[in-house]
């Protein structure tokens, strides 16, 4: 379901950022590179278009970042269960341990703080989108919600069910050491030769369900040209793969 919004009194004694770092989350300089040059980019060009869509939102950061390249038209969908139970055991002891201080009123009142309208928030599950959000309508998909396997998995498929055609997809956690699940299902759909990697970095990985290419090459030459970031490529499942660290971002 979605929860009705919360209403401006409530919102009236938690703290209003002024500057994105001072959002609490885990959103590196380097991905917001990354996010800056692959959003830029399709706003740039006059026959692109799409919406935009966060699975797992915490408390703002990268929506609040997301919602900067929300153009006219376009419709722009958060995903979380926010201070929700979830629908099994196993995901609702990992909401407990992981955001236990996770409300939509904080998410809100952060988001309102950068922008004038909220997002489309659906407070739920993230295995409800498919009968929420158009299917291949969105032109950039970030997944950072459940680290279990069968969810994450299943998250994976919804991307690709709902991404436009050339749409980028972003997964958080791919290789954190805490996020095994992550990591299986994520690589799991490059092996199966259906996700097609553009780069990584630390903790993001940045592909499509289309084609890479000329995606994959004008990424790096832009990459070239930045001295605050670091690259590599190395093939990876039989196609190039872009390494990224943001050390001096």
């Amino acid at each position: 379901m979605t929860a009705p919004l919360a209403q401006p009194e409530e919102a009236s004694n938690l703290p209003v950022p002024a500057r994105l770092d001072e959002v609490k989350g885990w959103f590196w300089p380097a991905d917001q590179i990354l996010f800056d040059w692959f959003l830029s980019r399709q706003n740039a060009d006059p026959s692109g278009g799409g919406d935009l869509l966060e699975l797992g939102a915490y408390l703002g950061k990268s929506a609040i970042f997301l919602g900067g390249y929300l153009k006219e038209g376009e419709e722009f969908t958060v995903c979380d269960l926010f201070d929700s139970p979830a629908e099994d055991d196993n995901n609702d002891d990992e909401m407990r341990r992981s955001y236990a201080t996770l409300t939509r009123r904080a998410f809100e009142a952060n988001y309102r703080a950068f922008h004038d309208e909220l997002p489309t928030v659906v407070q739920a599950v993230t295995a409800v989108l498919p009968d929420r959000v158009r299917p291949a309508s969105c032109r950039f998909v970030h997944v950072d919600a459940s680290h279990l396997y069968a969810h994450v998995r299943a998250d994976v498929e919804t991307s690709r069910l709902l991404s436009a055609p050339g749409a980028i997809v972003v997964f958080d956690d791919f290789r954190a050491e805490h996020c095994p699940g992550v990591a299986a299902a994520v690589w799991g759909a490059v092996d199966a030769r259906r996700l097609h990697v553009l780069c990584i970095t630390q903790h993001k990985m940045y592909a499509t369900w289309d084609h890479p290419e000329p995606l994959r090459t004008e990424l790096a030459v832009f990459l070239a040209g930045r001295e605050d970031l670091w690259h590599g490529v190395e093939e990876v499942a039989g196609a190039p793969l872009i390494r990224i660290t943001g050390r001096k971002a």
